[in-house]
């Protein structure tokens, strides 16, 4: 049997730069893992794929992202066997964690070692465009510059230490819905990510936090305001910068250490069920046999 924590993500920063005729938006984000993940189990059967999730929301069939990436790996290796996949949610769904995602780079990179066919990293980076723009960079991690609609990667220096406090409310945000939104905008402000790409590359944290910026927040806080309370509370409990990751709808805060962010987190959690406090991290995936 194999055990991958699959981590989730944020957006440092998350530009949209136009539609493209191909109907994808293009996109130039700062991705980050950080230690909230849901764990996979799998195991070799005969054949077929079986797939079991611990979540009543999350259906358990050929939709899942987990069920396709594995249908994807047995295909394109012509393989007769089949695998059995057991998943245990703790990213929240609907958030902007990329929590699908994650589950589904898991299952690549776990039956990558529990077939052992050795993969390179652009066969993992092929088969993981196929299934969405975020899995490319769940199967890497760390912090990535993401261009085009999500797919292409370049490693950045790594974020300085930090903790990151989480808070989704009790709202879901459509990704298509948000996009089709931000077409219609006509006075966005663009965040600096050449300026945030610089700053990190400094190791400068003052003016990383300076240029953090997603131009889908201010769409998504008018059509839900309580995304927006959650940011003014994020700050007003001490976040040196919070913003809205993805779509939406979590917010998160960065805080220097993991006291002041558990210490957020607590009094947060008198606002929203789902609060977490958790590090940055430097990989996406960690696997265990």
């Amino acid at each position: 049997m194999i055990t991958v924590t699959a981590n989730a993500k944020i957006n440092l920063a998350l530009d949209v730069l136009g539609k493209r005729k191909d109907g994808y938006h293009e996109v130039k984000l700062v991705m980050q893992s950080i230690g909230l993940a849901d764990t996979i189990w799998m195991e070799p059967k005969p054949c077929g794929i079986e797939l079991e999730v611990d979540s009543p929301e999350l259906p358990a069939d050929e939709s899942n992202l987990a069920y396709k990436a594995a249908r994807i790996f047995l295909d394109e290796h012509s393989m007769q066997h089949g695998v059995s996949i057991a998943v245990k949610k703790k990213i929240p769904m609907g958030a902007g964690l990329a929590g699908g995602s994650a589950d589904a780079a898991a299952v690549l990179l776990g039956m990558d070692k529990l077939f052992g066919t050795r993969m390179t990293q652009d066969d993992f980076m092929r088969m993981a465009a196929k299934l969405g723009s975020d899995v490319p960079f769940c199967v890497i991690g760390g912090t990535m510059l993401a261009e085009g609609r999500g797919e292409c990667l370049t490693e950045l220096p790594e974020l300085p230490s930090c903790w990151v406090v989480l808070a989704k409310p009790d709202v879901s945000v459509s990704t298509a819905w948000a996009y089709n939104a931000f077409d219609d905008e006509k006075d966005v402000v663009h965040p600096d990510i050449d300026g945030l790409q610089q700053a990190l590359k400094d190791g400068d944290m003052q003016k990383v936090l300076s240029n953090i910026g997603n131009v889908l927040e201010p769409i998504a806080v008018r059509e839900y305001p309580v995304i927006g309370d959650y940011l003014a509370q994020m700050e007003k409990h001490g976040a040196q910068a919070c913003r809205m990751t993805g779509s939406g709808s979590a917010v998160f805060g960065i805080f220097k250490s993991q006291v002041e962010a558990e210490s957020a987190a607590a009094a947060l959690r008198g606002l929203a069920s789902e609060v977490f406090a958790v590090p940055v991290k430097r990989k996406a995936c960690i696997i265990e046999c």
